[in-house]
């Protein structure tokens, strides 16, 4: 698999619970960062404090390459928003993104909704970019090293993401 297929990785849970609730907690932007190993935070742009198509916010992130721990931000766009279903966002140029994310919400009846988080690498430049370009020979094993940090934080993002809409309300 090499980054030009711009490959595709997505994780899912059943949450018993109904949408709207965790259409909250899927829409909230920092939540991501209390589970994942690499995103640290989030905030909105613009003077915006919610979800809403076209709007933007950044995200920080931090992971180790090597032994080297590395920071940066990105600036996201929303490109899909259909509420208690769909919550899209592009990081970097919405035409030729670093990579696309996305939540979706199926109802599956009985209180349950499945919830699944799904990304794709994109092929504008990116630090998988430049590692791909210092390693040519290893691009396979590179992107697919990636994809198996992504599918972790995802789990971990979506557990968490699960623990919090099924614990009793109060």
């Amino acid at each position: 698999m090499r980054q030009a297929d711009e490959p595709e990785i997505s994780v899912d849970v059943t949450v018993l619970t109904e949408p709207a609730p965790l259409w909250a907690l899927v829409t909230d932007i920092e939540l991501p960062a209390r589970f994942s190993g690499e995103l640290q935070g989030a905030h909105w742009l613009d003077d915006v404090d919610g979800p809403a198509l076209g709007a933007r916010f950044v995200g920080r992130n931090r992971r180790l390459f090597g032994t080297e721990p590395v920071e940066w931000e990105t600036t996201s766009t929303v490109t899909a928003l259909e509420p208690q279903r769909r919550f899209e966002w592009s990081v970097g140029d919405v035409d030729q993104p670093i990579a696309r994310w996305r939540f979706d919400l199926e109802p599956r009846g009985a209180g349950a909704t499945q919830l699944t988080m799904w990304a794709k690498v994109g092929t504008a430049t990116s630090g998988l970019t430049m590692a791909v370009e210092a390693r040519p020979d290893r691009e396979e094993g590179i992107v697919a090293a990636r994809l198996e940090e992504w599918r972790a934080n995802m789990a971990a993002t979506l557990d968490g993401i699960k623990a919090l809409a099924e614990q009793p309300r109060r």
